[in-house]
């Protein structure tokens, strides 16, 4: 089964007047490269975060961005009014009469006048976010099965094009070695003295050595291997990369014997499907 390394997956949620947002995105690379930017609450829990992402995501290129966003319109410093009465109040006796802002700007300096809220991470909103990513996470795993399927289809398109060619290269093969047997006899009849069968033998040789049989059954094995991997194994991507270098061996051999015009045309189109298989796989998980 084919899973693209492109995905997306965004997730959002509500945890005591705080909405959290998180935002996951890949694209291909050659290994597992991920980036992530979370706010600095849960910075303690960023190795976590990783783990899990790597865990999920696998390879590519991977961006990970958690934002919050305050929802209460209350303000988070906090200002003990009693204990700031008190402190004037205390303050007074100790200094006598004086403006009462005096006394304000010496009570508010005091332990405990002002506070805010607790910005520690709470085990609940830890669960609660880990839930919200493995739900970002799920929709980002769809996203990429998703893109897979289409990026299969255009990848077995390409494949059975290539087939297609391969089957009509057959009907040129005899007239290209009957062309190639033909010069040679004619070769032969320009020169009177001539050993034949050191003639015939080096024909034979280089017949041979035009032969595209091999090259044709290789091919034909490598572009069923292909389709096999595909649509069986999980994570083959590198594989199948593998898999087109060697399709792609067979088919500059075949060019490279060819020795004909039509075959040639068929070998370039060949060529010309391969280079978008290969392109096309680079994005495979």
């Amino acid at each position: 089964m084919i899973l693209s390394m492109t995905g997306f997956g965004r997730s959002e949620g509500v945890f005591e007047g705080k909405k959290i947002t998180i935002d996951i995105k890949s694209l291909n690379s050659k290994s597992f490269d991920l980036n992530i930017k979370i706010p600095l609450r849960y910075k303690e829990k960023e190795f976590e975060i990783r783990k899990l992402l790597n865990d999920r995501a696998l390879r590519g290129k991977v961006d990970c961005y958690v934002n919050i966003e305050s929802l209460n319109n209350a303000n988070d410093v906090n200002i003990n009014h009693e204990l700031v009465k008190a402190y004037m109040t205390e303050l007074k006796k100790v200094a006598g009469d004086g403006p009462d802002f005096e006394y304000l700007k010496m009570a508010i300096r005091m332990p405990e006048a002002i506070s805010s809220k607790s910005d520690e991470l709470s085990t609940e909103e830890w669960v609660y976010l880990i839930e919200l990513l493995e739900e970002t996470l799920t929709k980002f795993e769809n996203f990429r099965r998703i893109e897979g399927e289409i990026l299969q289809q255009e990848l077995e398109r390409n494949i059975k094009k290539i087939e297609r060619y391969l089957t009509q290269v057959e009907p040129y093969e005899e007239i290209r070695m009957e062309g190639v047997k033909e010069r040679y006899r004619k070769s032969l009849n320009e020169f009177d003295q001539i050993d034949e069968t050191r003639f015939y033998q080096e024909m034979a040789y280089y017949t041979e050595k035009l032969d595209i049989a091999e090259e044709k059954v290789r091919l034909t094995q490598h572009l069923k291997y292909y389709m096999e991997v595909m649509a069986t194994e999980n994570f083959n991507g590198k594989k199948l990369g593998f898999i087109s270098q060697e399709i792609g061996r067979e088919i500059n051999t075949l060019g490279s014997k060819a020795n004909h015009a039509e075959i040639q045309k068929l070998v370039v189109m060949m060529k010309d499907d391969l280079e978008k298989i290969k392109e096309q796989t680079l994005n495979v998980l």
